[in-house]
């Protein structure tokens, strides 16, 4: 019975970390792994962010999520056109 619940309390979980909320915002400028680094870092030191994944290759950067918490747009351009990035709300 104990393994049973068990099971049951990490598929639960499973599913919780499975449905964090995440947004992916393209990134118009970045051309080296040093922008890459540079935007991971300004994004980490955000709050609300648990993890940031940024694509050099295709552009973007996908931000996810603490639970509960977000970055408003507003926010997000801000931090990236003071990099000097311009920024595309319409990725996938």
């Amino acid at each position: 019975m104990k393994a049973v619940l068990l099971t049951v309390v990490l598929f639960i979980s499973q599913i919780a970390l499975a449905a964090a909320e995440t947004e992916t915002v393209g990134v118009k400028g970045m051309v080296c792994s040093f922008c890459a680094q540079g935007i991971t870092k300004k994004f980490q030191d955000q709050p609300e962010i648990d993890k940031v994944d940024v694509s050099l290759e295709n552009k973007y950067v996908k931000l996810t999520y603490k639970e509960g918490k977000k970055l408003s747009h507003e926010k997000i351009e801000t931090l990236l056109k003071d990099a000097g990035y311009e920024v595309s709300f319409d990725k996938k």
